[in-house]
């Protein structure tokens, strides 16, 4: 297919090894710093697996991008009241569907640009918490 398929198969698998990495360490501020740090040297080796310094660059780049993606949902959940075991098994199993979706030609493109994109929209519409029934309560 050529250099422009590798390129984004690479960048794809990074978003997705950052997703699963982020998912993996939680909403603390340092965990989310080493785990988007690791992410970065995971995604250069998968893209050296994959081809050569172009695809470690890409795959570098995505495994960044997508670990500080992941870090805002995983974050925002664990705010909202959701469970670290909980939102980690979802969230990395989608970091595994994500890294699976990079094997279509211009789908890893698409991914390094979705998922910054809503991750970002997602904590500007973030509610505080859910109040549940406590709305209904008489004081």
């Amino acid at each position: 297919m050529g250099e422009w398929y590798t390129i984004g198969l690479a960048l794809g698998l990074g978003v997705g090894v950052g997703v699963l990495l982020a998912a993996l360490a939680g909403a603390a501020r340092t965990a989310v710093l080493a785990a988007v740090a690791l992410a970065a040297a995971a995604g250069a080796g998968t893209g050296l697996v994959v081809d050569d310094w172009t695809e470690a660059v890409a795959a570098s780049v995505g495994g960044a991008a997508g670990a500080l993606a992941a870090a805002q949902v995983v974050a925002g959940t664990l705010r909202r009241g959701g469970t670290r075991a909980g939102t980690a098994a979802l969230v990395g199993l989608g970091g595994i569907v994500l890294a699976g979706v990079a094997f279509v030609p211009i789908a890893g493109y698409l991914e390094a640009l979705v998922v910054p994109a809503l991750a970002a929209r997602l904590r500007g519409r973030a509610a505080v918490r859910y109040a549940g029934l406590r709305t209904l309560a008489k004081d």
